[in-house]
């Protein structure tokens, strides 16, 4: 019988196995098989954890679903079982049931590991102030960015949010440090981030860490003046590859709307307006009950909105090779019309060792995002008339019909909203490749090589429109193209001993260099034969052309040393110097040094108190710097312009701000004091940070006279001022209850800062808060917290016209309709001269809170897990600036019901004057009326999860799967009657899209 090439391979296959049968029988002879799974204190799986028995080398890796198989041929093993972030256990099997072992958290305030920039330690290890935000939950929350997520959760540490669509959120850490560039340094994997945190996906965040102290945040020198936030991203783990799809849907509305007149209160109220001051009255509204309802244009106005969220992971890695790899979708629609925001992200991750003392990787971002709208306007849809509809009978939009002191002047805004498109596309990578060799035992080299590149293109397109007395006669468009590159190259050397005698050294040397260089160019035109060829060539009128571009540079040494003597003793030091392009030649650099020290007393031998765990002091000072001042405020700046000499044009550069060769770093100093206390078996831990921030060589606006040749508006700045910050802060984490299938755990966290301007080169206060031609509402002065409210004290309604002519002079004139009369404001005589004028100003307000405050509670009971999060403020005062409008009762738009308490008599109202048409008395000046107490608490999310159970499946689909219900700003306890109290960090509320409330619906699955 012949036997073919395929039979050979056969015979000698099964031959193999044969005579190696009694070797793979002898190897077994004697092991016992033991099986497993690790699980998290809520059941969920711990893919990679390792379980290695003890006193060998014997070890496995679990795989994504937590399971585990391993041969062991000891008569009573012992397995210690370790997964990083969580406590290590000793598990004695009996026979060879199977093992299902659950690990418990480690204590966040002493084991968890901290990234602390060019390094990381241990939490029980730190010296100075950092936040470690938890992040198991945060990703099934129903926002945008980390950022929106993380609000309250820190203590120090003030977010503010907005509703709009890819907007991204405010940060201030321990207050608002200058009048300038207020934003901390956001570093994700290694590179600071130059766009926003939507360029981050939130199921993407390893860990995240806010450095607050100046000893933390003297490492990165003159950018690490206003704190900085870490961000590291997943990377690839041990075991069995694992994929996660993680979808959620959610809808959103705005948590509360402004309620506006109907159709036949305005009309009451119009005829009002005009008789009080003497006009007649629109023919139309004789009989206002008539009108009825009318249109609710801010009905029409806002929707709900509605958002959708993917999210598809990979993970897998070996003993040399790791990848982490992700795919996130996001798109919302807003809760105002044509409002959307779409993103595409593109996370790669990957990780090799080529030998033990060799390895490099890579990080990888990819962002994609669009933002559209129309051309918007809260303040025009609470302001147009009830008695004007949407859309005329043809279709078209409608606009004001008539006379403006009858019908209005107002555009349609649904009308705008609708026809004119405003959008933004993004285009961003950021990305490093690193390399890192050990060498001589305790040496360390790493290498990074990053970039990143943002370009951003925007249009305008606002095409022509008919609607009554409302006409847009030629079409416009405008288009813009951006691109920022920067690029990153650092170098670091570690060095790492324990020594014999418990003295334990970790030290760093390294240098950082960033270069960045913007463009831009914008083109507009008007008045296009063809709307259909919407392209800036096809324009005929008004075209207009733009372009510019800067750059800057940064080069750094810095060091750092920490010492660890028994654990008991701390020590760290700091020094950075930084070499900036942005400032002249005699001040291109700045030294940044800081130092801290701690002592954990509960390891001395003196300390017996058996219910304090650990109890460790800080104590750190430091210097950081800002050079967030523009590219190039040392030279001068220059314009060009055409003149006509004699009928021809010359071009000519002419400089428009005065130079300021000595411009320097602004410089801040930071004393902090901390203590870190756990107690009762690590149930409770406690951190409790009190500060002093001083910014000294603020940036201050120089004054430049006219005669000068320089402008007097457009300024140089000098150092010249100083801001001071000082604080409390307190950080509570318990374990209420830990029993098998039921836990409770609790998280509070307390701020107190405290915000004073110190010197701002002179007397004069630097006005801002500005609402409109000359009319501002704050300042910044000394002895004053920053961006104070300032301006004229209600001291409630005339009630009479003798109440009038007893009081002080406001308005003087010949009748009721053009001066002071019963039913207008009266105002404070501060000065007591007879007159009311502008030396009656004072201060009304201040917009920072005396506290912010928050509490979430996690509940899990066996596969079920709920978490309730609280947060707010008290104390800060709020400039409602929407009701300048909506209760101004002197022109033709609509107002807000609250005017329907207004003053119509003797003792009608005491707060709501009367209404009259141009507003004699000038009721809507600046003043206390617009004061509102802007404290809040907020029921800021609660979410119920419910792990899916797959032991007891037939057949397994999936390795794990949760399911979730989520909602955002739930409810908020207020008396602001704005739509949100929540606004800008200067604390006025004008047209602002509101805060939303969300509630989605979520899947995450694992295979």
């Amino acid at each position: 019988m012949k036997i073919t090439s395929f039979d050979r391979t056969k015979f000698a296959l099964f031959l193999l196995i044969f005579l190696a049968m009694p070797f793979f029988m002898m190897a077994q002879n004697g092991k016992i098989k033991l099986s497993g799974k690790v699980v998290d204190e809520t059941n969920m799986p711990l893919p990679g954890a390792t379980v290695m028995l003890k006193k060998s080398s014997l070890s496995v890796i679990t795989d994504s679903t937590g399971n585990f198989d391993l041969l062991v041929s000891e008569q009573n093993p012992v397995f210690i079982v370790s997964y990083m972030g969580y406590i290590s256990k000793e598990v004695k099997p009996k026979g060879n049931a199977f093992l299902d072992i659950k690990l418990q958290l480690e204590s966040t305030t002493l084991n968890n590991v901290v990234i602390i920039g060019y390094g990381e330690v241990k939490s029980k290890d730190l010296t100075g102030s950092i936040s470690t935000i938890k992040l198991a939950d945060l990703s099934k929350q129903p926002v945008a960015n980390v950022g929106d997520a993380i609000q309250g959760r820190a203590a120090g540490v003030q977010v503010i949010t907005s509703g709009k669509p890819g907007d991204n959120p405010t940060f201030r850490i321990r207050g608002t440090g200058t009048i300038g560039n207020n934003d901390p340094l956001i570093v994700v994997d290694g590179m600071p981030l130059n766009g926003g945190l939507n360029q981050v996906n939130m199921n993407d965040v390893e860990s995240l860490q806010i450095l607050k102290d100046a000893s933390s945040t003297a490492i990165y020198g003159s950018r690490g003046s206003n704190g900085v936030v870490i961000i590291t991203t997943k990377r690839g783990t041990l075991g069995k590859s694992s994929l996660s799809f993680d979808v959620s849907t959610g809808i959103s509305e705005a948590t509360d709307v402004l309620q506006v007149l109907n159709a036949s209160q305005f009309a009451s109220l119009h005829n009002d307006i005009l008789n009080n001051a003497g006009l007649t009255p629109n023919p139309d509204f004789q009989n206002p009950a008539s009108l009825g309802v009318g249109t609710n244009w801010v009905d029409a106005f806002f929707r709900t909105g509605i958002q959708n969220n993917y999210t598809l992971s990979y993970s897998t890695g070996n003993e040399k090779s790791k990848v982490y790899t992700s795919l996130n979708i996001f798109d919302q629609k807003g809760i105002i019309i044509n409002t959307d925001y779409k993103r595409y992200i593109f996370q790669f991750n990957s990780d090799t060792k080529i030998s033990d003392n060799l390895k490099f990787g890579n990080s990888l971002k990819l962002n994609h995002d669009i933002k559209s709208q129309g051309d918007y306007s809260i303040q025009n849809a609470l302001l147009s008339l009830p008695t004007q509809p949407i859309y005329r009978a043809n279709g078209n939009f409608s606009g004001p019909i008539g006379q403006a002191i009858y019908s209005g002047d107002v555009d349609n805004p649904i009308g705008k909203a609708t026809i004119i498109d405003n959008s933004t596309k993004g285009y961003n990578i950021q990305g490093n490749l690193f390399g890192e060799v050990t060498f001589l035992k305790n040496f360390k080299f790493k290498t990074i090589a990053g970039a990143e590149a943002n370009f951003w293109k925007s249009r305008t397109w606002a095409p022509t429109y008919s609607w009554d007395t409302k006409v847009g006669q030629n079409a416009f468009l405008s288009e813009s193209s951006n691109q920022s590159i920067t690029l990153l190259f650092d170098n670091t050397l570690t060095f790492n001993k324990k020594f014999d005698n418990g003295l334990n050294v970790t030290g760093v040397i390294g240098t950082s260099a960033q270069q960045n260089k913007f463009e831009f160019i914008s083109g507009s035109i008007q008045n296009f034969p063809s709307e259909s060829t919407q392209t800036l060539n096809n324009g005929i009128s008004q075209s207009s052309l733009h372009g510019s571009g800067s750059e800057w540079a940064i080069f750094s040494t810095f060091a750092r040393a920490n010492f660890d003597y028994k654990s008991k003793y701390y020590a760290t030091a700091t020094v950075r110097r930084d070499g900036s392009s942005r400032f002249g030649v005699g001040n291109k650099y700045g030294t940044f040094p800081s130092a801290s020290l701690a002592w954990r007393i509960s390891n001395e031998d003196f300390f017996k108190l058996k219910s304090v765990n650990d109890l460790k002091l800080r104590l750190g000072y430091g210097i950081t710097g800002n050079q967030e001042i523009g590219n190039y405020s040392f030279s001068s700046n220059y314009n060009t312009y055409l003149y006509n000499f004699n009928g021809s044009y010359v071009s000519a550069a002419v400089p428009s701000v005065l130079p300021n060769s000595n411009v320097k770093w602004e410089a801040q100093e930071q004393y902090n004091i901390g203590v870190d206390a756990s107690l009762f078996n690590e149930r409770v831990n406690i951190t409790l940070d009190a500060y002093v921030k001083n910014t000294n060589d603020m940036l201050v606006p120089q004054s430049v006279p006219v005669t000068s040749g320089y402008s007097d508006i457009f300024v140089p700045y000098i150092n010249a001022g100083k801001i001071q910050n000082k604080g409390i802060e307190l950080v509570i984490n318990t374990k209420n209850i830990q029993k098998d299938k039921f836990s409770w755990n609790s998280d509070f966290v307390f701020s107190i800062n405290r915000n004073k301007v110190i010197d701002l080169n002179g007397d004069a206060p630097l006005i801002t808060g500005g609402l409109g031609l000359n009319y501002n509402v704050s300042r910044i002065q000394e002895e004053y917290p920053i961006n104070v409210f300032y301006g004229f004290v209600q001291e409630g309604i005339f009630q009479s016209q003798a109440a009038v002519d007893n009081h002080a002079v406001q308005v003087q004139g010949t009748s009721s309709s053009n001066s002071t009369s019963a039913g207008d404001v009266r105002f404070k005589d501060l000065n007591n001269d007879g007159l009311i004028t502008d030396a009656d100003r004072t201060f009304i307000g201040n917009p920072n809170p005396d506290f912010a405050a928050s509490l979430n509670n996690t509940f899990t009971y066996g596969d079920f897990s709920l978490s309730v999060y609280l947060q707010g403020v008290y104390g800060n005062d709020v400039f409602n600036a929407n009701r300048l409008y909506n209760e101004a009762m002197s022109i033709t738009t609509n107002q807000s019901t609250a005017v329907l308490g207004r003053w119509t008599g003797p003792g009608t109202s005491n707060s709501m004057p009367r209404a009259i048409y141009g507003d004699p008395n000038n009721n809507n000046r600046a003043s206390s009326r617009y004061i509102e107490d802007g404290s809040y608490m907020r029921i800021k999310n609660v979410t119920l999860s419910y792990k899916i159970p797959t032991d007891s499946m037939k057949k397994k689909f999936f390795d794990y799967a949760k399911v979730y219900l989520s909602g955002q700003n739930l409810l908020t306890f207020t008396k602001y009657k704005g739509f949100d109290p929540e606004v800008s960090t200067n604390g006025i509320d004008n047209n602002i899209y509101p805060v939303t409330r969300i509630v989605s619906l979520g899947l995450n699955v694992g295979f």
